[in-house]
């Protein structure tokens, strides 16, 4: 297996004694039971204090450092594959599989990625950044290792949010029906299924789990087949009875055989038990109730806020944060959110999941009548968002945008289809940064500009942003806002709530022989290229419908045409020009569309990404430059 170089940002570790002689699993299984617990303490300030230099994901990692300590210790990874899912717990992972003196480099450019990555370690058997997706990696990797022939224990661990999401259960419903050898562990880390745990259930698991509690059970069974109204009353029992201290009986009917909840942090009993249910065969789910930020007082005090981090003071806890220019793209929609509303009692906004991240904080304070935090479950949330829609109501779906292609059958059917009033307000499009490839929302012009009845806007600006959302939400069918993460260049908002004509354009600069095409947030680097090449810039705001008589002027008085958007070339808004263009058959003018290229661009800063694609002001010259020195008929291509 391919490893990505990770020298980037490579560090002497602050590791501890016990934890800087663990290279590899094998070194953690020579430790003793005692040992462990020092190990755990290690780990945990390690992992602390690398946070706090490079940022990243905190408080869910430092929930599962006993877990993961007792996962590599009892099983044989990575021959027994070991899946996370999403990946925001994975760092102590990371640091126990080889990859601790690179931690320095962690979500920075050519360094270490802030998840699971298959080219990066072979520990790493399944690359994970979107949630619910583990169990059915798991069982796809137990079905391929049965035919091989292979006995291997697969384990996949998945947090209690991300067991809500659809994909989920219906990995369950299969892996319940197989004869596998498959360990689901379920990271309870925010006490959402049952009550805190104590000696008594630890007890409890470890009796289940044991050889003696196995061997009764499935032999009573035997014994008794023979014996109908036995049999069932013994069973009748032992569901009730298990029903009464422990919340398993929806797993033990999906076929799993179930054990816990047991205490997270307690070594020697997930050690025992783990060993435990190693031996047994067949799906199993372990219940496990961890504490998000644990070991840390700010990340235990607030989970929420130290989920994801910048670089922070360790003593403090406060994050180094640089003044911000102005508003984010996220709070200009929460404030739209809130006015909207105040405005119109139709408006019911929607999330999966993602309150803070989509700034809708504020309102859900303020309506929380309308509001929906339908957890882990994007294609319910634009389902949900259709069935208010055909009952008068007006929603609003906060998403972003690499969640929004979860959703996409029901984007197209639920909603499109029957040209339902539904706006989305979709965030982070484009490049993300330091979250990489797993979260960039590079596709969604592409892939919402073919469905028909939609309307797809790309503001480039703060004020535009809000404007374009009241213009989606006013106008009568599906409606599509995508914007960037971070801050606009800085313009003035206007508090009214303002309409924009629809599928209309706007010249910014006018000049000659070259116009700029920008859709959305390439705006600002377009004007600053333009000034030097003395070239006209016009904003499109509209992918669709597309501002097509402006596009025939454009052409009809300039030589070149420079489309640019933070998008995928291939199906874009570029690509949406073109057509127009060569169903005019206008011949008479270059065109270039300059994107995202036709590969997954890696994590870094945002700036530091679109240069890489070239879409910075050096880029933009040095491709405009070239055309213009060119002799040839028509340039259609990327950078």
């Amino acid at each position: 297996m391919s490893k990505r170089p990770v020298d980037s940002g490579s560090t002497k570790s602050n590791a501890g004694d016990l934890l800087g002689s663990i290279n590899l699993p094998a070194d953690l299984r020579r430790l003793s039971l005692p040992q462990l617990n020092v190990l755990a303490g290690e780990l945990r300030r390690f992992l602390i204090d690398t946070v706090s230099r490079t940022g990243g994901h905190l408080a869910a990692g430092l929930g599962v450092v006993e877990l993961t300590i007792a996962l590599h210790y009892v099983f044989d990874t990575p021959d027994d594959p070991l899946i996370w899912d999403v990946g925001h717990q994975a760092y102590p992972h990371k640091i126990l599989t080889g990859r601790r003196e690179q931690m320095g480099s962690l979500r920075q450019k050519e360094g270490l990625s802030g998840f699971p990555r298959r080219d990066e370690s072979e520990y790493d058997v399944f690359g994970t950044g979107h949630a619910s997706t583990s169990i059915s990696a798991a069982l796809g990797m137990a079905v391929a290792a049965k035919q091989r022939g292979e006995r291997c224990n697969v384990v996949a661990v998945i947090g209690d949010a991300a067991m809500g999401g659809g994909m989920a259960f219906e990995a369950l419903n299969h892996a319940g029906a197989l004869d596998l050898d498959l360990l689901v562990v379920l990271n309870d880390n925010d006490m959402s299924i049952s009550a805190p745990v104590g000696a008594f259930r630890n007890h409890l698991a470890r009796v289940l789990s044991s050889k003696f509690y196995t061997s009764v059970r499935e032999g009573g069974k035997s014994a008794l087949s023979n014996m109908p109204n036995i049999s069932e009353l013994v069973g009748r029992w032992e569901e009730h009875m298990k029903g009464m201290v422990m919340p398993g009986t929806l797993f033990e009917e999906l076929g799993f055989n179930y054990i816990g909840p047991i205490d997270g942090h307690d070594q020697e009993t997930l050690v025992t038990t783990l060993k435990n249910m190693r031996a047994m065969s067949g799906p199993r789910l372990l219940h496990v109730v961890t504490q998000k930020g644990r070991g840390y007082k700010p990340a235990e005090g607030d989970p929420c806020v130290y989920h994801g981090v910048t670089p922070f003071n360790l003593e403090t806890g406060k994050m180094n944060q640089k003044p911000a220019s102005g508003p984010t793209y996220t709070k200009v929609f929460g404030q739209w959110l809130c006015d909207a509303a105040s405005e119109d009692d139709r408006l019911v906004a929607i999330t999966p999941a993602m309150c803070e991240g989509s700034g809708m904080v504020e309102y859900s304070k303020r309506f929380p009548n309308r509001y929906f935090d339908v957890g882990i479950a994007e294609q319910h949330a634009v389902t949900f968002a259709a069935g208010i829609a055909c009952n008068g109501g007006k929603p609003v779906v906060a998403i972003y945008s690499t969640f929004l292609q979860r959703a996409y059958d029901q984007l197209v059917h639920d909603v499109a289809l029957q040209n339902l009033d539904v706006t989305f307000a979709v965030d982070r499009a484009g490049q993300v940064g330091a979250d990489g490839a797993t979260h960039s929302g590079i596709l969604d012009l592409s892939y919402a500009r073919c469905i028909p009845n939609m309307v797809v806007m790309t503001p480039a600006d703060e004020n535009e942003c809000r404007q374009m959302l009241q213009t989606g939400y006013q106008h009568q069918g599906p409606a599509l806002v995508r914007y960037p993460r971070g801050t606009g260049p800085g313009v003035a908002i206007s508090a009214a709530l303002e309409v924009l004509p629809l599928g209309k354009g706007e010249i910014r600069r006018q000049g000659r022989k070259v116009a700029f095409l920008a859709f959305g947030s390439l705006l600002s680097v377009a004007e600053e290229v333009a000034e030097r090449l003395d070239a006209t810039v016009v904003n499109m705001r509209f992918v669709k419908p597309l501002d097509e008589a402006l596009v025939l002027a454009l052409a009809d008085s300039h030589e070149l045409l420079v489309t640019l958007e933070e998008n995928v070339i291939q199906g874009g808004a570029g690509s949406a020009v073109n057509e127009y263009l060569a169903s005019i058959q206008q011949h008479a003018v270059h065109a270039i569309n300059l994107g995202l290229p036709d590969r997954f661009i890696e994590h870094a800063t945002q700036q530091q990404q679109l240069g890489e694609a070239g879409l910075d002001v050096a880029g933009l010259l040095r491709t405009v430059s070239l055309a213009l020195g060119s002799n040839e008929g028509q340039i259609i291509g990327s950078v």
